[in-house]
């Protein structure tokens, strides 16, 4: 669990040096060079003007709709990413006993743990980084999509219901903050019992979502309304895809 919070920071400060050390100050355009303008960010942006025009110059329902169309093109990564965590959680009994067998420190016995855990995965058919490869995978596709936010100059200028989209919003700060906790409380209510209770999680349960509420306040409302369009349709995967197949893999027990 310790690499798996260590890999989620990690995620964090690349999404945070990418966001602001890849020209984000600079409008995008079709003179924009380099291959994350030419065949990420610029792309996405005039996929956001095209569904503006489409709504009648409405950039907030751009926003909306293409986050929709992302997310369903990652729900294929995310189901993977959801069985896998459901084939952990059924050998977690299995892992705990093995974690109390080899419970002393030394080298030695840490050694057998490891041999020992490698085997269960492998007799199992786990593999314990899948359930961290879609998330690197969708990474450069949710960043290049804050990119086309941020550097579409249409976007910037724009009202949407009581929004400016180029302009931070409190309340919108504080609904992606909420949304993003209900989010990863759902997923852990789809966990089993010492899965859910480890302080580790317990940790990131509120960690996450203070960082995205902060980020929130000072990044332009039109951001905030991408994440926190994307924090529901994840809620809604968890509701309609995760937590079922979570009560399959515990017998059907509601947790």
């Amino acid at each position: 669990m310790r690499k798996k919070l260590s890999l989620l920071l990690a995620m964090a400060g690349v999404l945070l040096f990418l966001s602001g050390c890849t020209q984000i100050d600079q409008d995008v355009s079709a003179e924009s060079t380099g291959f994350w303008n030419e065949f990420v960010v610029w792309p996405l942006s005039q996929t956001l003007l095209f569904f503006a025009d489409f709504f009648s110059g409405s950039y907030g329902m751009a926003i909306i709709v293409v986050t929709i169309i992302i997310r369903l093109v990652l729900l294929p990564l995310n189901v993977k990413q959801l069985k896998s965590s459901k084939s952990m959680q059924e050998i977690q009994p299995q892992l705990q006993e093995l974690r109390e067998k080899y419970s002393s420190k030394d080298a030695q016995t840490q050694q057998k743990l490891q041999q020992e855990t490698m085997s269960l995965f492998q007799k199992n058919g786990v593999n314990p980084l899948a359930g961290c490869l879609p998330i690197i995978v969708q990474m450069p596709i949710l960043i290049g999509f804050y990119h086309a936010i941020m550097r579409t100059p249409e976007i910037q200028s724009h009202n949407f219901l009581w929004l400016e989209l180029g302009s931070p919003d409190p309340f919108l700060a504080i609904l992606t903050a909420a949304t993003t906790f209900l989010q990863q409380k759902l997923m852990m209510a789809g966990m089993s019992g010492a899965a859910g209770a480890n302080p580790q999680m317990q940790m990131m349960l509120y960690i996450m979502p203070l960082m995205i509420g902060t980020f929130a306040f000072f990044f332009p409302s039109a951001l905030a309304v991408y994440w926190i369009v994307g924090n529901v349709f994840m809620i809604l995967q968890t509701v309609f895809i995760r937590k079922p197949m979570m009560k399959e893999s515990t017998g059907g027990a509601d947790k």
